[in-house]
């Protein structure tokens, strides 16, 4: 199992938001495009890439979901205290 993964997510406050997003993303629309126009988050300005990061450096929730996908992969929406979160793990 990989002690450090690196992921890109899209954060959003509204859990419906967060399923049209989705939708596109598996319509083919890129995430990191997607990310730069819809993320709440500081990492919007880099199509939402968090970078290298190890367990228990996430919220556990976000966490569980981005260390379970493969290279990749994106996740369903996931909810935690900062909103609906969409995570792809990119290595």
């Amino acid at each position: 199992m990989a002690d450090k993964i690196r992921c890109a997510h899209i954060l959003v406050a509204k859990f419906s938001e967060a399923q049209q997003i989705l939708e596109k993303i598996k319509q083919g629309e890129s995430f990191a495009k997607l990310a730069q126009e819809r993320s709440l988050d500081g990492s919007r300005k880099r199509g939402g890439d968090l970078g290298f990061f190890g367990r228990g450096m996430m919220v556990k929730e976000f966490e569980k979901a981005a260390f379970a996908l493969q290279k990749g992969q994106v996740s369903n929406v996931v909810k935690t205290q900062f909103g609906y979160h969409i995570i792809k793990r990119l290595d």
